[in-house]
């Protein structure tokens, strides 16, 4: 996948466009996506995103933007997977808040990306007041010669599949939740970092990776998998959060313990894949207190794996024919 900072003056193909910010890349956002890819492989050309950094609600109320499910690296990642050929990283300023929606129609999408078919979600607006909407579209295109279509909600158990609904359910510890939502486990990707040694001391050494969320969407203790290490996913428990025992107003971090596992991970690239919350972090009077706590929340994990693997596997056929 080719990623672009910006959009050039005047494009050098035309593409099948798609335009949001895709935070989580979520089941209706892979349903949109999967639309994209099939109309870009029918006319030949590229399938194209393109997105806004920073997100808009950052950068007009950065005090009430919404915890970012996923970083600008994740999103890539998450885009490429669902088979996005370009994406256009598109710097949200002043001067992009400032365009009219005419200019962002003129300037972006016929001078900068040739569009020839634009599939939108059907609440999509854009320009300067969020004047522009799907009629302005299709007004448009008639004149600049583009195909404009729309795609509706896309609902479960009557809920509207969005960011926003996938951030309630991490937020109220529903993994499983958010899981169904997103199509997939929630993960955070980063690399390995080394931290206070304090796990270590603690007997239950971990792998602290570095984030690079705005805020965090959850917190509290978890049932993980690693992925980026080689072969199959390694089974881990998580503590997401400040680490109130070790001190007032400390910076969250994401810090893994692997199940059976010795090595050294400094400096690798992983992905955590939540799978279940086990509890909220809690202040403990002491490092005993909390060591002790640790190692129930280690067997806890260790059930939950044990369970899990219970149910994928096949019962024995005992009937006799």
């Amino acid at each position: 996948m080719l990623v672009f900072r910006g959009v050039p003056e005047r494009a050098t193909t035309s593409t099948v466009l798609t335009i949001g910010n895709f935070d989580g890349v979520h089941r209706g956002h892979r349903a949109l996506l999967t639309e994209l890819t099939t109309r870009a492989r029918a006319l030949a050309l590229p399938a194209t995103v393109l997105t806004f950094e920073p997100h808009p609600r950052e950068y007009f109320a950065p005090a009430q933007a919404p915890a970012r499910l996923a970083s600008l690296r994740e999103k890539l990642e998450l885009l490429a997977d669902c088979g996005v050929e370009r994406v256009h990283v598109l710097r949200f300023d002043r001067h992009l808040a400032a365009l009219t929606a005419e200019q962002f129609i003129e300037h972006i999408l016929v001078q900068g990306l040739s569009v020839r078919t634009l599939v939108i979600g059907d609440d999509f607006r854009f320009g300067q007041g969020r004047r522009g909407d799907f009629a302005l579209l299709q007004q448009a295109g008639i004149e600049h010669r583009f195909v404009v279509d729309a795609m509706p909600t896309i609902a479960c158990e009557g809920v509207r599949f969005s960011s926003s609904a996938v951030r309630e359910a991490l937020a109220a510890g529903d993994i499983e939740r958010a899981q169904a939502l997103l199509g997939r486990a929630y993960v955070i990707a980063g690399r390995v970092v080394r931290g206070n040694g304090v796990g270590r001391e603690l007997g239950f050494p971990t792998a602290n990776i570095h984030i690079k969320h705005n805020r965090l969407p959850l917190s509290g203790i978890f049932a993980v998998t690693v992925s980026g290490l080689g072969g199959e996913p390694l089974s881990g428990a998580a503590s997401l959060g400040v680490r109130p025992t070790l001190g007032e107003n400390l910076k969250p971090v994401l810090e893994v313990h692997l199940l059976d596992f010795a090595g050294d991970l400094y400096d690798r690239h992983v992905t955590v894949n939540f799978l279940h919350k086990l509890r909220d972090e809690e202040k403990y009077a002491s490092l005993d207190a909390l060591k002790a706590q640790i190692a129930r929340d280690v067997e806890a994990v260790r059930a939950h794996f044990a369970r899990r693997d219970t149910a994928a596997s096949p019962t024995e056929d005992t009937t006799h024919g």
